[in-house]
């Protein structure tokens, strides 16, 4: 973890350094690569390794020369390297995106189908990982002990997080029922914190939009895609804008504070009655 992130630093000095030699600002950069200001911030400070297609972006907007180039490509090479090990096995994938969360300084979170790993109960993220996978039950029980460490950062002041949720997310349980009432209550707990802005969408309410997939975006400037297979990145200013507009119109047609509890407690007593048959 210490390489990358210092390989990270490295590629932020190495970025700053062209640019700058290239008289832009970080703005000027932004505009000239079609990627988003904070993009350019990040991949600056060593928070963000970029995608190829960013990467490529900004080097035509930085107009670099065969050496230069080669330079960029040798670093970032290292660095996809370093990432590919990082990300061997559940473990490692989870150490990754953990690194992703404690790099954000705020967080906007859609889902649809599941509990949010950043809000789920140990056992709930043990199922969570394991569920109709043929998996190595250690990789799983590393995967979760990671996962449940990440959301410290959830309790930190100086960080915003938002959450919607649909009601079927709610009501899709792995396992037993029997574990859902725990996790209902760490919803409720976490529902009471002032930086955390968290809802719920009833089923009885109509759907602003279809929600097809679940995503993250990351202080504005990225959103993730869980897929099965792995993790689809997104940096494109149109497609951080569609992304939050989707939030922002499911966020509107949730329920949230004691209304949020008052729902959260019905679903736990069908859950509690389910469990008893």
């Amino acid at each position: 973890m210490e390489d990358r992130q210092d390989r990270l630093r490295e590629l932020g000095e190495l970025l700053r350094r062209l640019r700058k030699d290239a008289g832009l600002t970080g703005k000027d950069l932004a505009q000239r690569a079609g990627v988003a200001q904070p993009t350019i911030s990040r991949m600056e400070t060593g928070r963000l390794l970029p995608t190829p297609e960013t990467v490529e972006r900004v080097s035509a907007a930085l107009n670099l020369d065969e050496d230069k180039r080669r330079e960029l490509d040798a670093l970032l090479l290292r660095l996809r390297d370093e990432v590919s090990r990082l990300k061997s096995g559940l473990a490692g994938r989870e150490a990754a995106n953990a690194a992703r969360v404690r790099s954000a300084q705020w967080m906007a979170v859609f889902s649809s189908a599941m509990i949010p790993p950043l809000l789920q109960t140990a056992e709930y993220a043990r199922l969570a990982l394991a569920i109709g996978q043929d998996v190595d039950q250690d990789d799983v029980a590393k995967a979760a002990a990671v996962r449940v460490e990440s959301q410290s950062v959830v309790f930190e002041p100086g960080r915003k997080f938002a959450f919607v949720l649909t009601e079927g997310a709610v009501r899709t349980w792995p396992g037993s029922p029997s574990l859902m009432p725990a996790q209902l209550d760490r919803l409720a707990q976490v529902s009471t914190l002032p930086h955390v802005r968290l809802g719920v969408v009833p089923w009885s309410v109509e759907a602003p939009a279809f929600p097809l997939h679940g995503f993250t975006i990351y202080d504005g400037s990225v959103s993730v895609v869980e897929s099965l297979t792995g993790d689809l990145t997104l940096t494109e200013t149109g497609e951080i804008d569609t992304h939050m507009d989707v939030f922002e119109a499911f966020a509107a047609a949730a329920v949230y504070d004691d209304a949020l509890r008052d729902l959260l407690g019905q679903i736990g007593a069908d859950y509690r009655a389910l469990a008893s048959k």
